[in-house]
């Protein structure tokens, strides 16, 4: 597939001292590979997002650093802010066009089942992704699954079942399911899982149910230690 380009600059910051430049807009990233020197990089976080939704994560980019230093990589990590969203980092790995590299590659589901549309079923996905291995001008952005195929809920889509180019190795079965339609939930299950079930806390290790004293009755408490004048029967010594 096409490369997608991405510019960058060295960066010679680290730490804390990098909150200016994530201020400004910029994400720290590093790019490293076999057999190569490290570099730290500042990328543009606005590139770096338009990159993403025009290419995906599973692309062969081609970083210019500092417009001399050109590059192909691929992305390795991205790191997001868990609140904002916003970038944190980014690691790119170099890669060599005549080596075979692995990577997990999206599975972007297209279309409408009619198993689910007339049949009322639910569509089951049992996978996001799926792990490649090719050269890296044959990397694709994504896999396409279409799920219009699933007409009962006895159909289903498999590894085999993808259109996959031939220079793309998957070391899956090629019977693993992909896709499916499970039938609705019949109105037994479905008011088998509405009832609530009450937990006797009397079973819960270490709770005690409190017992009540019976109305009209009062609550017997242990009798104080009685006096030595009490015990002895005459007056008690002062010592």
């Amino acid at each position: 597939m096409d490369k997608v380009k991405l510019s960058a600059k060295i960066r010679e910051v680290f730490g804390k001292k990098t909150k200016k430049g994530k201020k400004e807009g910029l994400v720290p990233a590093v790019v490293y590979g076999k057999k190569i020197e490290s570099k730290s990089l500042w990328i543009k976080a606005l590139d770096f997002s338009r990159l993403l939704k025009k290419a995906g994560e599973s692309t062969i980019i081609e970083l210019d650093i500092d417009e001399k230093d050109k590059r192909n990589v691929i992305i390795y990590e991205i790191q997001k802010d868990p609140v904002t969203g916003k970038f944190i980092h980014a690691d790119f790995f170099q890669v060599r066009m005549d080596e075979e590299i692995e990577k997990a590659v999206e599975l972007n589901y297209i279309g409408e089942a009619p198993a689910v549309k007339e049949l009322y079923g639910v569509l089951v996905k049992s996978l996001d992704e799926i792990t490649v291995k090719c050269l890296p001008a044959d990397l694709p952005s994504e896999i396409t699954v279409d799920i219009s195929s699933l007409k009962t809920f006895e159909d289903h889509i498999c590894i085999k079942d993808l259109e996959i180019s031939p220079k793309i190795k998957i070391d899956l079965d090629p019977e693993t399911v992909v896709a499916l339609v499970s039938p609705p939930r019949s109105d037994e299950e479905l008011e088998q899982l509405s009832e609530k079930v009450e937990e006797d806390v009397t079973k819960v290790e270490g709770v005690i149910k409190e017992e009540k004293t019976p109305e009209g009755e009062e609550e017997k408490k242990p009798a104080r230690n009685a006096s030595r004048s009490d015990a002895g029967g005459g007056e008690t010594k002062k010592e």
